[in-house]
């Protein structure tokens, strides 16, 4: 070991390697023990100069216990380094060795450092949040779920699964293994106990184990989410029930349209939003969102839109224009895409994407946040979510009420100092889709605004079937 040592102190400080001249330097060596751990491992030598030249340092009795205690009180996650002592010319040179850390940041008083180079680089709150995404192996999901046995398993989840998979990925449910073989093949247990991805999907009531992996959906009076809800559902079980169990309480709220193609005077109803989007939606919800935080998924069905909130942030490098599969729970994803939930990795978003364009809804609206993720999906019934410039041959939507436009025009040729509040009152539109539909009536030349929005009046200077 020694002459290893000495050929170390000859090479010099690198990315792996640092010198501390002595122990008083306890913050530095601090410091590159997080830098270390969040990067690929490394060594410290204490007792050598930067120049490489040994000066030793005093080794008392408790001076290992006392460092190693010193580094183990203020780093989060604990680091506990293999210190020891080795004689270079006759001087003490204490080696602390820090391998790289299974969970990721590595914090030393409230700090976060990586190397770069020969540095310890301070990590700003982006570069923590990518740091903790793009440790994978040590993923959330792969953890031991702590207070759980094998008993909380149960039995006939894990046969549902194999049937799945047998119908969606052909692989024969007859396992040629043992089921506890399987599930530890499978990372559901490890170490002869239950991961957390084992409990989400194959567990009795996970929910008692892994209280933030709750899926809650609200049915919402009006546009705004403090509106009086009028039907909620907090779904149970595993991940895959609590999504049946969102699918039957989307067809419940989802409104129903009548439809007909150019070239057809036949009706067909079907969803305003497609529920396979909403559901392809909720499950990237559910596999890609941060279980670190105690937040839960949220899906809120408001009249003009439907808002899915997902406790975390798209991986680096990943967005809705770029979907490459970097999944943020990677064995979550795998059980998903088992059992035919997920059709092709990666593809998630292009579907939600298809789906809507084919039954007439705008693109899906992200809306970004340091700890949160909102998927936006507006409803065809409200204008104002209606894209302006459709194509010719794209289907029309025949609404269940009687025709916005005609009993707009039919207010105002009663009172022509109707105000919009009391258009939105009488047509059940939004104040939104009330100012959206004005707009249309205008620039199409049917509608004039004569004087002040206070005080003026409207004017119909065209007709409808004119200006088609």
């Amino acid at each position: 070991m020694r002459i290893l040592i000495e050929e170390l102190i000859k090479n010099g400080e690198s990315d792996k390697l640092e010198f501390k001249e002595s122990l008083s330097l306890k913050d530095e060596i601090g410091v590159n023990v997080s830098a270390f751990a969040n990067s690929y491992g490394g060594t410290i030598l204490a007792g050598v100069c930067d120049s490489g030249e040994v000066k030793g340092i005093e080794i008392g009795k408790e001076t290992i216990e006392q460092l190693a205690n010193y580094i183990k009180q203020h780093t989060d996650n604990l680091i506990y380094p293999h210190i020891f002592v080795e004689k270079i010319d006759e001087k003490n040179v204490l080696i602390i060795e820090i391998k790289e850390s299974e969970e990721k940041p590595v914090f030393f008083k409230g700090r976060a450092y990586v190397k770069v180079g020969k540095s310890a680089h301070a990590l700003s709150t982006a570069e923590i949040k990518r740091l903790a995404r793009e440790s994978l192996r040590y993923s959330w999901d792969a953890r031991i779920c702590e207070d759980t046995l094998l008993d909380d398993i149960q039995k006939t989840k894990v046969e549902w699964y194999l049937k799945q998979r047998e119908e969606h990925r052909n692989i024969s449910k007859n396992l040629k293994i043992s089921v506890h073989d399987f599930l530890q093949n499978t990372r559901a247990i490890k170490n002869a106990k239950p991961t957390n991805a084992g409990i989400l999907f194959f567990g009795n009531n996970p929910l008692l184990k892994i209280h933030q992996a709750q899926l809650r959906l609200s049915r919402i009076k009006g546009v705004t989410i403090n509106q009086t809800i009028l039907d909620r559902k907090d779904c149970e079980g595993t991940l895959w029930e609590m999504l049946q169990q969102a699918e039957e309480f989307l067809k419940k709220h989802i409104n129903f349209m009548g439809v007909r193609k150019g070239d057809s005077f036949q009706r067909k109803d079907k969803f305003d939003i497609p529920i396979d989007a909403l559901k392809e939606l909720i499950i990237n919800a559910l596999i890609h969102r941060d279980y670190e935080t105690t937040a839960d998924v949220r899906v809120f069905i408001l009249e003009d839109r439907i808002e899915i909130i997902n406790p975390g942030i798209f991986p680096n490098g990943v967005t809705p224009d770029n979907p490459i599969h970097k999944p943020v729970n990677e064995i979550l994803s795998q059980y998903m895409y088992d059992v035919g939930f997920i059709e092709k990795y990666g593809s998630g978003i292009i579907n939600v994407k298809n789906l809507l364009n084919e039954n007439g809804n705008k693109p899906v609206e992200y809306q970004f946040h340091t700890l949160q993720t909102k998927a936006v999906v507006y409803s065809q019934v409200y204008p104002s979510s209606v894209q302006k410039d459709q194509k010719s041959d794209q289907k029309t939507v025949e609404k269940t009420v009687e025709k916005t436009v005609e009993k707009i025009i039919s207010l105002i040729k009663k009172n022509v100092k109707i105000t919009q509040g009391e258009l939105s009152v009488k047509t059940g539109l939004t104040r939104r889709g009330v100012e959206w539909n004005l707009q249309q009536l205008k620039e199409k030349g049917i509608l004039k605004r004569v004087g002040p929005d206070r005080g003026g009046h409207w004017e119909i200077v065209g007709k409808i079937e004119d200006k088609k």
